[in-house]
């Protein structure tokens, strides 16, 4: 089995495992409890919060554990807009953002009376002069992804967080695809609030963060005094744990990690330079995630036909996976109409991918385009 869907989950790292194996015999306490046992939990929480702050070059008490990024987008969306609707009920966005930021805000709109702008992107990206132009006096939040999960697209966020310099409005950063990737400094980057998911960057599922400037927003989850009284519920320590470690191993191993992924992209397009492909993909762009299609190739059937062989790709967001409906994105990015709609789909790569593998996919792509075109 070869796995190139990083993009909607990776695998545990090695030392991550070693981790969590070690801690699962060893702490078990409550954090909350004041005993021994409670008091080394509550040691290995401060150790996981210090080092996911340090990574991101803030301070430990910016850092709220949550269940992943659903949970955080959510928390933040709609305990800041509900905190501090009297100030305005106006929020921007953009028209690629995943599911668990679009859904949120479709809530406050429909339930609460909100009013949402979604930026549309022009030629390729999204401009920054049209959410600019969006400001009204009443906007109290921005919300937009650092990369788009189906085409690795980088917003401009750092001119994003020049622009709400002069705004009251906060800017609120959906990292997930980004962050392990490459650095992010969300106080360089004039970020207010940003979610992240551990397993994204080879940490456990079900475990995430937010980094919040400030706190002033209403709680999500009602219950004890966990996470300074912002998220009620016993936190997952051996989790916690696991994803500080991925993450402070992925920003040690950057640098070689990258230059592996931009091989193995090169690999792959190499391996396919004889076939007529096309690359739906934007000026700037993670390399890791790679959104493509052959012309008159339906993607259903060819992922079809490389999990038959083993080898896992997608068509998108693993979110929306058997939806009927095409992407949004590509549909925001190249209209309803196009047959890229139908034909594309996403090769996403980690460090733990061989050249060898891509090897064995190019190999395949070749036999499946050859029985379709008769090449």
């Amino acid at each position: 089995m070869i796995y190139f869907d990083n993009a909607a989950t990776t695998p545990l790292s090695s030392i991550t495992i070693q981790k969590m194996t070690d801690l699962m015999g060893q702490v078990y306490g409550n954090p909350s409890s004041t005993h021994q046992h409670g008091r080394e939990a509550s040691k290995i929480l401060r150790q996981a919060r210090q080092t996911i702050a340090q990574v991101l070059r803030t301070n430990a008490k910016n850092i709220l554990f949550t269940s992943g990024a659903t949970e955080s987008n959510n928390t933040l969306l709609k305990g800041y807009a509900l905190k501090h609707q009297d100030l305005g009920k106006h929020i921007i966005t953009t028209a690629i953002e995943h599911h668990s930021v679009l859904e949120p805000l479709h809530h406050l709109a429909e339930k609460y009376g909100f009013e949402i702008s979604f930026i549309q992107p022009v030629d390729g990206k999204i401009r920054v002069k049209d959410i600019k132009d969006a400001l009204r006096p009443d906007t109290i939040l921005v919300s937009t992804m650092f990369a788009n999960n189906e085409t690795g697209y980088l917003l401009p966020i750092k001119e994003i967080g020049e622009v709400l310099k002069d705004h009251p409005a906060k800017f609120h950063v959906d990292a997930v695809q980004a962050i392990g990737k490459i650095p992010i400094y969300p106080e360089e980057l004039g970020i207010d609030f940003l979610s992240a998911s551990a397993h994204k960057f080879h940490g456990p599922k079900g475990t995430g963060f937010l980094y919040a400037k400030d706190f002033h927003f209403d709680n999500l989850l009602h219950g004890g005094s966990q996470e300074d009284k912002k998220r009620a519920g016993t936190e997952n320590i051996i989790s916690i744990a696991g994803m500080a470690t991925a993450l402070e191993n992925n920003i040690e191993h950057i640098t070689e990690n990258s230059s592996h992924i931009q091989e193995l992209r090169r690999e792959l397009l190499q391996g396919l330079d004889t076939i007529d492909y096309y690359l739906n993909e934007q000026e700037s762009h993670l390399p890791h995630v790679l959104n493509m299609g052959f012309p008159g190739q339906v993607n259903d059937i060819l992922l079809m036909k490389l999990d038959m062989a083993g080898i896992s790709v997608s068509t998108g967001s693993a979110c929306t996976a058997g939806a009927i409906e095409p992407s949004h994105v590509l549909s925001a990015f190249y209209g309803e109409t196009s047959p890229r709609l139908k034909e594309s789909f996403r090769i996403s790569f980690s460090d733990q991918n061989t050249v060898q593998e891509v090897q064995i996919l190019t190999k395949k792509l070749k036999e499946i385009l050859g029985e379709t075109h008769g090449l």
